[in-house]
């Protein structure tokens, strides 16, 4: 896998974990301020979208994941 899928896998999951812990329907629910962490994982993918900047991408570039091409090309 290359650093763009990482990066979404990770964003996915915390967005998803993220709203499992702050909807009060949710059988983990823990508090309604866990959805300020959704709002800045959208803030960082907004932000990293118009700058190109993402730091996780740095850190798994130095743990040698490989950069490859887009996610969506074949």
């Amino acid at each position: 896998m290359t650093v763009e899928r990482y990066i979404r896998l990770m964003a996915g999951f915390f967005v998803m974990l993220s709203l499992a812990l702050g909807v009060e329907g949710s059988p983990i629910f823990v508090s309604k301020w866990f959805l300020a962490f959704t709002a800045f994982v959208g803030a960082n993918l907004f932000q990293s979208g118009i700058t190109g900047f993402c730091p996780p991408s740095f850190l798994l570039k130095k743990l040698g994941v490989p950069e490859g091409g887009s996610a969506c090309s074949r």
